[in-house]
């Protein structure tokens, strides 16, 4: 069953039907699910998530929509990855990584998919349609696919080739728009109201689409023994993201999940050549000044970030800290990562890492702290990044001696 009350305004907290809405008519601040959090208490425990399935859908009475199957590819139960040897070149005590590149189309898009695909089935939507730079179009293609929902795509012209290949194998209509996401995020927004019947999951499904980022914060969580950690390092594109995980901690808590109130600081990445959340923060600003994207971290390239203020504020409230890193940077962060943990993380998770070891340098985040590190998509869909410094090394002929004279080579 699902405990949702309804949506209420974060900004003048008016309270919504559970319709298919994202901004309030009064104010036009966005909307967020209501929870009856006393009967999810009473009907959710560690024992009866235990028994879910190994997915997002182990938390269903913590989410907005009911799981019936013809949505669910096994989103979500990703490994939370102990990384000493990353710690150790960081000089960090206990890190981890939350391995999101392992979803069903690699990368944590496929949580917010499932929830708002599935609460669109529910409303009675039979078009699903998103603008993305490249996860979305990804996991919208194929959940829409396997629920047998027609589909329509729009991504930004430039996508990676890896992104746009593995939207276009699910047979969706997909859009290619001369523009940033911010001119196809745009174009959806206008297409949303002339296309009711059509379920755009980040613009009119928005409010139910974002609760699927909580079940990183459950997971963490429940993968460490029922523990919140003392530290989360969250990229940030939307800043979406970043303030579900927020979220999800404190509702385990007023649930009964956590048995101590969770203090989690929270930290954001983000690439130098997109990084309002991140300037705004580092300058002392209350407010996001919208930028123009140029980053090779094309996933976190939204240069006005819907929900950047609510990112930022749930930085400082924290006592976190965003970081911005440049291109060269994400680059040898990606490659620090496979080197040290066997992860190939797209850029974004090189932003990641990047900017965890910018905080680490800088002592925001502490060797003290228990630290989970958020790892948000696959290297293949950004192979690009890294193609120019992943080269053979060396090219021989097929003799023993030209072996020897390579290998040693090699060993100097």
């Amino acid at each position: 069953m699902s405990f949702v009350q309804g949506l209420k305004c974060r900004e003048c907290h008016h309270a919504f039907p559970a319709e298919a809405l994202h901004v309030c008519e009064w104010c036009f601040g966005p909307l967020e699910v209501v929870y009856d959090y006393e009967a999810i208490a009473g009907a959710t425990s560690r024992e009866t998530i235990a028994a879910g399935p190994p997915s997002i859908w182990r938390y269903a009475n913590l989410l907005p929509a009911v799981n019936d199957g013809a949505v669910d590819l096994g989103a979500g139960f990703t490994p939370l990855v102990r990384a000493d040897r990353l710690a150790a070149e960081l000089g960090l005590g206990e890190l981890w990584l939350k391995n999101d590149t392992l979803n069903p189309t690699g990368s944590f898009k496929d949580r917010v998919v499932s929830v708002a695909l599935a609460r669109a089935r529910a409303m009675g939507f039979k078009v699903a349609a998103c603008a993305s730079t490249g996860n979305l179009a990804n996991s919208v293609a194929a959940h829409a696919a396997r629920a047998g929902m027609r589909h329509v795509v729009f991504i930004p012209a430039d996508l990676e080739a890896g992104k746009v290949v593995t939207t276009a194998v699910y047979g969706p209509t997909l859009i290619a728009v001369d523009g940033s996401y911010d001119d196809v995020n745009r174009l959806c927004a206008e297409l949303a109201s002339e296309q009711p019947t059509w379920a755009f999951v980040n613009v009119n499904l928005r409010t139910y689409y974002a609760e699927g980022s909580k079940t990183l914060a459950f997971e963490t969580a429940e993968q460490l023994g029922w523990e919140a950690p003392d530290h989360v390092v969250v990229p940030v594109g939307s800043g979406s993201q970043l303030t579900k995980i927020a979220r999800g901690f404190r509702e385990l808590y007023k649930v009964g999940l956590l048995d101590e109130e969770p203090h989690v600081r929270i930290s954001g990445a983000q690439a130098e050549g997109c990084s309002p959340v991140a300037t705004a923060f580092n300058e002392g600003h209350d407010y996001i000044r919208p930028v123009k994207p140029k980053t090779i971290a094309k996933s976190l390239a939204i240069g006005n970030p819907a929900d950047g203020p609510y990112a930022l504020d749930e930085v400082k409230r924290s006592g976190g800290g965003l970081e911005a890193v440049s291109d060269s940077e994400i680059v040898d962060s990606m490659l620090l990562l496979a080197r040290t943990e066997g992860i190939f993380a797209e850029t974004a998770g090189g932003v990641t890492i990047a900017t965890l070891a910018r905080l680490a340098a800088k002592g925001v985040v502490r060797s003290d702290e228990r630290v989970v590190a958020y790892i948000t998509g696959a290297g293949l869909k950004t192979i690009e990044a890294v193609a120019p410094v992943c080269r053979p090394t060396a090219t021989i002929a097929p003799t023993m001696d030209a072996f020897a004279a390579a290998f040693e080579g090699v060993e100097g």
